[in-house]
């Protein structure tokens, strides 16, 4: 793994999952076997992860979510280790995937979806179309709505372009990433997840929610966001929060889109206040 830092990377946080005192477990799903760390007793929390990421993206705050409540940390459709393992990755599949997961782990109980990025844009989603599965939706840093976008480039082909993408991501106080870590980005992003995903644009359209769907949704959501998050920007939470009937935005300053990354300790500050009592 020398001259792959990101999945060192990867197998690392996966590790402090299980260390943490969760259990992989792999549940049969229309889309193939879908991948989750489980463990813990109490109200069922579900951590997704965003486009491009792994269930380990929640390492450094499982162990202070633990403490009474169940969790279910699922690696979306195509992501890690849950299938399709090649190939493209639908916004249908994330989407059965997740039903199936649910369906299997959580046993009847109303659950608490906690979304970063797309597994925002999926939690408002399962939201809308089972309400009665929901207790409560945290969208962080993402949400069903059409993005106007910043014309970023997601899929980098050189140190200089993924430089430039993480620049959207991350706030200006942020250590930069070794070189290494960023050329390994470009590695990654030639036939990774997020090129899989992109590559299925065309059959995202019936998962993008209007805000005549969100004025809708019985739901209650509560928003975390990055102040300096400039690849979904602040402006987006706000046109989020103006049509959802219910719903709050806690933003974190000095922080960019990932905040379980960038900030995990003021993330988690800001989760614990959102949560159900």
């Amino acid at each position: 793994m020398d001259n792959r830092p990101l999945d060192l990377w990867v197998w690392a946080t996966r590790q402090a999952l299980t260390r943490a005192g969760l259990q992989r477990v792999e549940i049969a799903t229309l889309v193939g076997p879908q991948a989750a760390f489980v463990g813990g007793s109490g109200p069922v929390l579900m951590l997704l992860h965003g486009a491009g990421d792994q269930a380990g993206t929640w390492f450094q705050v499982v162990s202070a979510l633990l403490s009474g409540n169940t969790l279910i940390i699922p690696d979306l459709a195509g992501h890690g280790d849950s299938a399709p393992a090649a190939g493209p990755i639908e916004a249908s599949a994330i989407f059965a995937g997740l039903e199936g997961v649910l369906v299997h782990q959580a046993a009847g109980a109303r659950v608490t979806l906690v979304g970063n990025s797309l597994g925002a844009w999926m939690a408002m989603v399962l939201a809308s179309r089972h309400p009665e599965w929901i207790e409560r939706v945290v969208a962080v840093d993402g949400g069903s709505l059409r993005t106007a976008g910043v014309g970023a480039n997601l899929l980098p082909r050189s140190r200089e372009e993924a430089r430039a993408l993480l620049a959207l991501t991350r706030d200006p106080s942020t250590p930069p990433l070794p070189d290494a870590v960023v050329d390994d980005m470009v590695r990654v992003a030639r036939d990774g997840p997020i090129a899989r995903f992109i590559a299925t644009e065309a059959g995202m359209e019936p998962w993008i929610m209007t805000e005549a769907q969100l004025r809708e949704l019985k739901v209650p959501v509560r928003l975390i966001w990055g102040a300096s998050d400039r690849l979904v920007p602040l402006e987006y939470a706000h046109r989020i929060q103006a049509a959802l009937p219910d719903a709050e935005l806690s933003v974190i300053a000095g922080c960019g889109h990932v905040p379980q990354q960038e900030a995990p300790e003021r993330f988690l500050a800001a989760l614990l206040k959102v949560l159900p009592a």
